[in-house]
């Protein structure tokens, strides 16, 4: 499963999960029971650091895990990353969970990146160690590889080699991230935003969203013919399935389709 951080409050950029679609949104924890927590179920609790919210109502399906190290700034430490992995893990064999949202409890920041003063006393294997298992968690990781991919070859190590930090709207600009928005009084203006677009994922159907997403995800690592053939292969996975008949009936009685994944 993949999670990024944002680089200013009201920064949200939209991630990939395994079974899931990931969004993450950088915005300010509430208090207890707050505008944020309406319409959700009892806390699932873990540990203080990771808090597992699962929406209902008209919400449901969608799950948020809420980042809670304050005293570090919410960074990647060998707990965390345990936590969050469990997390995951129980999350993609659950077939009611469609949509993810992972958010900071910790006004402010949304994540610093890793615990550096836990590295610091790693030994050198344990670093190494450690850093696969963040990259097996978070497949966004690997910037010298990712970055040029995605802004090109000459901005990408402008800002490498500079360590830049961009604010919300520069890395809008260069694509690094899909929405700016102005905070709210709330301060959870970018959670909102997660939660509108997580609402408009759930009645898509779920077989044709995730043959979608390894589509995409296989294609953008390829050229454009070996693309397109991963896009057939992935429609032809959908064929045989109910949802296709569904979708097809849905649209010819003019109603709603109502998919459930087969």
């Amino acid at each position: 499963m993949a999670v990024a951080a944002s680089a200013a409050p009201g920064a949200l950029g939209t991630l990939q999960a395994s079974r899931a679609r990931l969004v993450a949104a950088c915005c300010t924890r509430l208090g207890a029971r707050s505008a944020w927590q309406r319409g959700y179920s009892a806390e699932v609790k873990t540990e203080d650091e990771l808090r597992v919210w699962y929406l209902e109502e008209e919400n449901r399906g969608i799950v948020v895990l809420g980042i809670n190290r304050a005293y570090a700034k919410n960074s990647l430490s060998k707990n965390l990353i345990k936590m969050l992995s469990r997390a995951v893990d129980a999350l993609k064999s659950d077939k009611k969970v469609r949509t993810i949202i992972v958010r900071n409890e910790v006004p402010g920041i949304f994540c610093a990146g890793a615990d550096l003063k836990e590295r610091a006393k790693m030994s050198s294997s344990e670093v190494g160690h450690f850093v696969s298992k963040i990259r097996a968690m978070i497949n966004e990781i690997g910037g010298t590889q990712r970055l040029p991919r995605a802004i090109g070859m000459s901005l990408g190590k402008e800002l490498i080699f500079s360590a830049r930090v961009l604010d919300g709207q520069e890395a809008k600009s260069v694509g690094l991230i899909s929405h700016v928005l102005e905070q709210n009084q709330e301060g959870d203006a970018a959670y909102r935003k997660a939660l509108d677009l997580a609402r408009e994922f759930l009645p898509q159907g779920p077989v044709a969203m995730r043959v979608a997403k390894l589509a995409i995800n296989q294609g953008m690592e390829v050229d454009l013919v070996t693309g397109l053939a991963i896009e057939e292969a992935c429609y032809a996975q959908t064929i045989p399935t109910k949802d296709r008949l569904e979708g097809i009936l849905a649209f010819k009685e003019k109603r709603t389709p109502r998919y459930k994944g087969e």
